[in-house]
Parts: C-alpha cells; sequence; structure tokens
C-alpha cells in the first residue's frame, strides 16, 4: 500500500494494525496512491495524475488535476475545450458523455457531474462487488455555468476537503454577485478591479451579473479565452471586452474589471488610476485574509463545497469507507470517524495548497 495514510504515526507502515478493534476498510486494491498519482490496476489507468502516465482520466480542467504529458487523457465532453485550452491542442483526448460506463481493463468507468467547473467530473469506478466514486473538487450550490453536482452512491468515496471547517458557510452566487454589483456601482468615480479565477469563478461572476446588467465588463486576457469558450458551450453571460483591446488613454472610470490573482500589483495594473480593488474567494472567509493579501475588499465566493455541503455530500454516498484529500483532510476524516462511525482517513496527495477556489 503506497498511501501514506498516518503521517508521524508508528503504525503507518501496516495501518490495519490501527483497526484491531473494528472491521478493516474495503481492499485498498482498487485504487492506490503511487508516484504518478491515484493509480487503479485492474483498470490501468490513473485519475488526475501529476506526472505523464499512458491513460490518465481526468476531473476537471485546473491545473492541480490537468498535468500535460501523457499519452492518452479521458474527460467529459464539454470540458475537451478548455482542457486543449490548457494542455495543448495536440493532447490526445477521448471525451465521453456523462453517465457514460466505459470498459477499462477489468473495471467500468463512468463520470458524472461534480459541479465545480465547467465539465467538472467525479469519476465512478466499479471492478467485482467494489464501486468506488473518486470526486474530484466539487461544490452543492446552484451555478448556472455548470451541471448541477450528482450524487453517486458508492462503497468508498474520495472527498475533497478545502474547505473542511464548521467556520465555512456559502451564501447563494446570486446574492454574492448582487453585492460585488453594488460594490462596483457604489464608487463610479474608480475603475474597479476584482480578482477572481481565471477558470470558473471569472466565468461563474460574469453569468450571475445578468441578474442586475446588461453592461460591458472588461476582462484580463487570461479570462478572455477561457470565456468564449464557455459561450461556445452556450452559457450566457453578459458581454466582455479584453482590457488589451482598449487604447492606453483609456481611463475604466465607473467600469468593472476582471483579473486573475497573479496580475494583483503587476505592471498590468498600472493603466487603472486609482483602482478599487476586491479578490472573490472562499478564503475571504477568513478574518484578516483580505488585508494579508492586499484587497480592499473581500466576496465570499467558492467553486468548492463548504461544510455542511461536504458533510450531507459524505452522508448521501452512502459510503462506509471515506478517504479525505486536499485541506483540512485530518480534520474532516476524524469527524467523519468519530460523529458517523465511517472508516475515515485522510489521503496525502502532491497538491495540497489552494488550487484555483
Amino acid at each position: 500500500m503506497a498511501v501514506n495514510l498516518y503521517r508521524r504515526n508508528p503504525y503507518r507502515r501496516n495501518p490495519y494494525l490501527l483497526y484491531r478493534k473494528r472491521k478493516p476498510p474495503l481492499s485498498m486494491s482498487l485504487i492506490t496512491a503511487l508516484p504518478e498519482g491515484l493509480y487503479c490496476q485492474p483498470g490501468g489507468f490513473f485519475i488526475d495524475p501529476w506526472k505523464p502516465v499512458e491513460i490518465a482520466l481526468v476531473t476537471h480542467a485546473h491545473a492541480d488535476h490537468a498535468r500535460s504529458g501523457s499519452r492518452l487523457y479521458l474527460a467529459t465532453q464539454i470540458s475537451t475545450g478548455v482542457l486543449k485550452k490548457r494542455l495543448g491542442e495536440s493532447i490526445n483526448l477521448q471525451g465521453v458523455e456523462y453517465g457514460e460506463k466505459i470498459k477499462l481493463g477489468d473495471t467500468w468507468v463512468s463520470f458524472h457531474p461534480a459541479g465545480h467547473v465547467l465539465g467538472s467530473a467525479q469519476i465512478r469506478v466499479e471492478h467485482r462487488d467494489q464501486v468506488w466514486v473518486i470526486s474530484g473538487d466539487y461544490k452543492r450550490c446552484a451555478d448556472p455555468t455548470c451541471t448541477p453536482f450528482e450524487v453517486v452512491p458508492c462503497d468508498t468515496f474520495i472527498t475533497e476537503a478545502t474547505f473542511g471547517l464548521p467556520i465555512y458557510k456559502w451564501d447563494s452566487g446570486a446574492a454574492i454577485c448582487r453585492r460585488i454589483y453594488d460594490w462596483w456601482q457604489g464608487n463610479l468615480d474608480r475603475p474597479s478591479l476584482l480578482f477572481c479565477y481565471a477558470f470558473g469563478k471569472a466565468q461563474r461572476i460574469l453569468s450571475e451579473l445578468q441578474k442586475f446588467t446588461d453592461q460591458p465588463v472588461y476582462v484580463h486576457g487570461a479570462i478572455h479565452g477561457l470565456t468564449e469558450i464557455y459561450r461556445q458551450m452556450g452559457v450566457a453571460m453578459v458581454p466582455t471586452v479584453p482590457a488589451s483591446d482598449m487604447p492606453r488613454s483609456h481611463k475604466f472610470k465607473g467600469e468593472l474589471v476582471l483579473a486573475p490573482p497573479s496580475a494583483h500589483r503587476s505592471s498590468w495594473m498600472k493603466r487603472f488610476q486609482q483602482p478599487q480593488t476586491a479578490f472573490a474567494s472562499g478564503w475571504m472567509a477568513v478574518r484578516g485574509a483580505r488585508r494579508h493579501r492586499g484587497y480592499e475588499r473581500g466576496f465570499v465566493l467558492s467553486d468548492h463545497a463548504d461544510w455542511s455541503g461536504l458533510v450531507n455530500t459524505v452522508l448521501q454516498t452512502g459510503a462506509r469507507t471515506v478517504y479525505v484529500t486536499h485541506g483540512q483532510s485530518e480534520v474532516f476524516a476524524r469527524y467523519l470517524s468519530e460523529v458517523h462511525g465511517l472508516n475515515a482517513l485522510p489521503l496525502k496527495t502532491l497538491f495540497e495548497g489552494e488550487g484555483d477556489i
């Protein structure tokens, strides 16, 4: 077993020693953590590998889940445009419809909506009498830019826990975007620079803003190309204009501009005179995060599940064994074990940082 489930634990080389008083979890032979990523030996494929492999099943196109160099990629059909934008047009990519069953080795595999970003998926793997679901990243609240999350019953569930603490509780995207609109309209003497992740978050904001305005929004180049892919897939949003299309003399006074966090305090910002700045992220729920990152305003908007979304999802799957990865994995696993009596264990992966949130 290659998964390091018990850091700083003398029993980590044989984790089943910790289960002498209760039934061991289901066999770990179906999904195993290798140096390349999560591997399914009976199927001969990896899921969201972080190194090049022969066959990579990809939950979605964020950089901590979709890496270049693999020989063959399988992902949802609706995500293929973004994947090619990020990994290159020449990648060998097979698109799969949601719910379509594919035979890989001795397994049956299918992709199911995760509600995270355009084309995001959970991956269901069935082998003999076992059913595993690898969730990737997911959220449970409404988002007009992607297919809603689908609960997939399983024996073993691998869940994220990016916001796996009770302090994280989200308002609706519509409510947050109403606040963004009011912030923008409340200071029309200055440009309004809203920083948000280029893939998923930006398009969600642009779509939700339709409820309040039909004014065009200016976007950074990193957002523009991805937004056009969303439009091609039929996602409705307010009109957008690349900020780079405007002459240098344009002041952007009273206008809203979306940009990725990497543009904050960069030379790109010099063209905006005395802008008001804000950041849209789940991390804005943490006291002091806005000041620490150097923004005037913070909007709590995340494309990940909040605490109640995580707990409800795990329970709704019916899984008796749960592996928890990303973020608050140890805390959330302990909660599931002690409060709900599940075989819940933290699962260490390569990308444990903030990612695209």
